[in-house]
């Protein structure tokens, strides 16, 4: 083994990984998030205040949110203390409360940064509310969901949210400009990569700088190991995908597996096929992705791709939501499954969705018209005497139906929802057709 090596070895022992080396220890050092660090935005007034307010930063991996949140810790002369919502728990937070509230007794701010706010349950959360409101934390939490469904309301509301970009190419390739030159490793090698690979290795980063610092780095080692006591190295297109497939790196929240998996997942749920629909999620959760994510997913392909087929769908995934909400992992992983092999099983039909996509782009086409005289309410003489409400049918008087036009004049025969013959739909259809038979003259 050559003495490069042997350095390399003994300082990857004690040093960072390589996006931990190359974060920013200055705020004109910043690469991304113009729209929130230019001249007169929001952040970069606190920072040429050194003022620090209670803030959630949204935006995907990758994109400075533990960066920003140390850096204007630093620069208030507050006392930084961070902890991953993953691990963390009540008796964490109340002991860290204690800290903030000793010093502030001492004039001395205390920052609190957590990871992945959104995976903290609303006890957690409401833990925390007093301290936001009194000032013994100055509360920042990173999440990778929207927080109007993930931070409760009350500390939603003493907070501001700022909304974080993925990086564009070029401010990545800024940053591996930055790494190739600068890092105390990385800097003592010539590292030679072709403009086509450079790019291969930006468009998988998918605007997620660390990302692509750590296929960097594992680039380098492997081209480090084959190349023995060059000082001179190339990384090639087949170190950069091997790197990519790394366990720690394939699955990641904002790549393209992320985005085929939870495609996989939702067409083989679609396609009625459990098992295969099991096996994605469980590579989705041993991956790490958030529970309440893929949740989220079934509620929406309960009402898109089952609807009224299998009413039921709907109230299951709903309540699989709540559930896996109260639970957390890795429990929740049973209750996925169980949601999921049921919508998996059910019978399909994207009637109800196709409905709303066919009136919404009826309206945009034709604007709003006006109501039916007979289908306004009458709450005035006057209104009544304009002949508001009049000839309005009322259903219940005549055994629960009036066959009576609910639609305005110029679209009466506006046919949208077209209910299949699988599942509960077979009924409805069955009832619609006697209803307003002119609607389904087709199955005649």
């Amino acid at each position: 083994m050559m003495a490069e090596e042997t350095l390399f070895s003994q300082n990857q022992r004690v040093l960072p990984p390589l996006a931990v080396r190359m974060r920013p220890a200055r705020f004109t050092d910043l690469v991304g998030q113009a729209h929130l660090t230019g001249e007169g935005k929001i952040l970069n007034r606190l920072f040429r205040n050194r003022e620090i307010i209670p803030l959630i930063l949204w935006g995907p991996p990758g994109t400075g949110k533990t960066t920003l949140a140390r850096l204007m810790a630093g620069l208030a002369g507050a006392e930084f203390h961070e902890i991953s919502a993953v691990t963390a728990g009540v008796k964490d937070v109340r002991d860290l409360i204690r800290s903030g509230e000793t010093n502030m007794s001492m004039g001395k701010k205390t920052v609190l940064f957590i990871d992945e706010i959104h995976r903290f349950n609303k006890a957690q959360q409401d833990a925390l509310l007093h301290a936001v409101e009194n000032g013994s934390l100055v509360l920042i939490g990173a999440t990778t969901e929207n927080p109007s469904f993930e931070v409760i309301s009350p500390l939603l509301s003493r907070m501001k949210v700022l909304k974080l970009q993925p990086l564009s190419s070029e401010e990545l390739e800024t940053l591996l400009s930055r790494a190739l030159t600068s890092d105390i490793i990385l800097s003592k090698y010539s590292l030679e990569l072709s403009r086509e690979n450079k790019d291969f290795l930006l468009r998988n980063a998918g605007g997620d700088a660390r990302k692509m610092l750590n296929t960097l780095e594992l680039c380098f080692k492997m081209t480090l190991s084959r190349q023995s006591g060059a000082k001179k190295l190339t990384i090639s297109r087949e170190d950069i995908e091997n790197a990519l497939q790394e366990k720690n790196l394939l699955y990641d929240k904002t790549g393209d597996y992320h985005y085929d998996t939870i495609s996989a997942f939702i067409k083989s749920v679609r396609g009625s096929d459990p098992d295969a629909a099991v096996y994605w999620l469980a590579v989705m959760l041993e991956g790490g992705e958030d529970p309440l994510f893929i949740a989220r997913r079934l509620i929406i392909l309960a009402s898109e791709d089952i609807g009224n087929s299998e009413p039921l769908g709907l109230t299951t995934a709903v309540s699989g939501f709540q559930a896996v909400h109260a639970i957390g992992m890795p429990e929740a992983a049973i209750i996925l499954a169980q949601v999921t092999t049921f919508l998996a099983s059910a019978p399909k039909s994207n009637a109800a969705y196709l409905s709303i996509k066919k009136s919404q782009d009826f309206v945009r086409e034709t604007g709003f018209q006006n109501v039916p005289l007979h289908l306004r309410n009458a709450p005035t003489s006057l209104m009544k005497e304009m002949d508001y409400a009049k000839n309005y049918q009322y259903p219940h008087d005549t055994g629960g139906f009036a066959r009576q036009n609910y639609l305005p004049d110029q679209h009466a025969g506006l046919p949208v929802y077209n209910p299949t013959e699988n599942g509960y739909e077979k009924y409805i259809r069955q009832r619609l057709k006697h209803l307003w038979p002119d609607r389904f003259d087709s199955d005649k």
